[in-house]
């Protein structure tokens, strides 16, 4: 199984097929809005607007597991990230990411990388252009702390 085998459903309810990322390098992470760590939004969306045309994806999975902090629907939810943050890079339903209704993608990043459960909102995977999970970073390492690491796998 590769992350390209996935199927998951955008914030409008439209299923996204992962092969249609083949080839880009990916940033998985989940989110809240209502977090300390929100303010992480803003290096996301730096990020996507500096890499997106260079074969970089973010790809957003609002999680309400974690004191509850990504209230409302996922159109809701999509709707204040679109305005307060501005972001522009896509966005899925709301999934848990740990525990009996961990979404299967979230069982597999979690495998193929150090097997941990997910501790908090804003957890980030980093995946190169061949579908490999090459870094995991914790909830409190900001994303453009590993910019040059996402040049990087661009320039692979």
């Amino acid at each position: 199984m590769t992350i390209y085998d996935f199927k998951i459903k955008d914030y409008t309810g439209k299923e996204i097929d992962f092969q249609s990322f083949k080839g880009k390098v990916l940033l998985v992470v989940n989110t809240a809005t209502k977090c300390g760590f929100t303010n992480q939004y803003d290096d996301l969306d730096k990020l996507y607007e500096k890499y997106k045309d260079k074969g970089f994806e973010i790809l957003d999975f609002p999680c309400n597991q974690f004191l509850f902090q990504a209230p409302g629907t996922s159109e809701q939810y999509h709707e204040a990230c679109r305005i307060k943050f501005m972001v522009e890079f896509p966005q899925f339903i709301k999934i848990d990411v740990n525990g009996k209704n961990e979404h299967p993608l979230y069982t597999f990043l979690k495998q193929e990388s150090n097997g941990k459960k997910i501790k908090w909102n804003f957890t980030k995977f980093l995946i190169d252009r061949n579908g490999k999970i090459r870094y995991r970073f914790e909830p409190n390492e900001k994303p453009l702390s590993f910019e040059n690491i996402i040049e990087k796998l661009l320039n692979e």
